[in-house]
């Protein structure tokens, strides 16, 4: 499904509202349309509410992660944005624009950083998310993927357009495609949904690469059809997937640099977002070996 058939479903170019109506106590206004929404009247009967505040955040995140789409209370969005849009402002936010850009000798390296960070602490036009074939995000409180750390940060509005562009498309999303939506509370603009392939035991199959490849091209190609100009890329399927990092680097970064190249004026910038020590030094290596052939 072309992006156009459901950017006006989800007001893709309308920008976010940072500025709502201040809100004297947003965790307990959220807490109060949390405990009255019909939607999480499951989680509010079977786990009580703390009286602790740090407690009740957690709370409210569980319950949220949880909360099917639908029927979204405006007074929770209104609380919840405030509260996120608070931490945000708590946290140390990276300008991708500040990165430094790939030292190799092959084309399009000066287009390219590798960057080791929260990419939900990155502003930056667009990022991605490797999201699940439902594209609803992760129903598990505290779950420690990409796809719950971007919902969460996000803010339940997320969900909310992912649902609406699952109705219209009626059915799963395929894996190797993506869609966009806003981000919301996060201070990039834009995030990328992209479902990557699921590999048993360790030993993806040829088939697996292809898709793998597909999603970095769906995600660059989209979001030059949407007019972003930066993206950062995530390790796709590197996490609970469980592909290869070694091999999944080599193929994303094969991906994005043949991209890149055959559409030169497309992006400004590409970040490759690592999540740890180990998968930095693969891409980095990777970068290496492919300056040296």
């Amino acid at each position: 499904m072309h992006f156009n058939e459901y950017a006006d479903d989800i007001h893709l170019f309308k920008p976010c509202s940072r500025t709502e109506r201040s809100i004297a106590s947003p965790l307990e206004q959220a807490v109060a349309a949390l405990r009255s929404d019909p939607n999480s009247e499951g989680f509010v009967e079977k786990y009580p509410l703390p009286t602790d505040t740090a407690e009740r955040r957690r709370w409210l995140q569980a319950a949220l992660t949880v909360r099917p789409p639908g029927n979204l209370p405006a007074e929770l969005v209104a609380s919840v944005n405030q509260i996120l849009q608070s931490e945000l402002a708590e946290k140390p936010v990276t300008e991708a624009s500040e990165l430094p850009r790939l030292p190799g000798s092959f084309i399009m390296a000066e287009s390219i950083s590798i960057w080791e960070g929260d990419i939900t602490t990155l502003k930056i036009d667009a990022i991605t998310n490797a999201a699940n074939t439902r594209l609803l995000g992760c129903f598990q409180p505290f779950h420690q993927c990409i796809d719950n750390a971007i919902n969460c940060a996000a803010g339940p509005q997320l969900r909310e357009d992912c649902n609406r562009i699952m109705v219209l498309q009626g059915q799963d999303e395929q894996t190797g495609t993506a869609k966009i939506t806003r981000a919301y509370n996060l201070p990039s603009r834009f995030v990328l949904h992209t479902v990557g392939p699921i590999v048993s035991q360790g030993n993806p199959t040829q088939h697996q690469a292809r898709q793998l490849a597909s999603c970095y091209v769906s995600c660059l190609s989209l979001a030059a059809k949407a007019g972003v100009r930066s993206v950062a890329l995530c390790g796709i399927s590197t996490g609970v997937f469980g592909y290869p990092v070694r091999q999944a680097a080599e193929i994303a970064l094969d991906a994005v640099v043949n991209w890149l190249a055959a559409n030169p004026k497309a992006l400004d910038h590409v970040v490759f977002n690592t999540f740890g020590e180990h998968a930095t030094a693969v891409f980095l290596d990777a970068v290496h070996n492919r300056g040296n052939t």
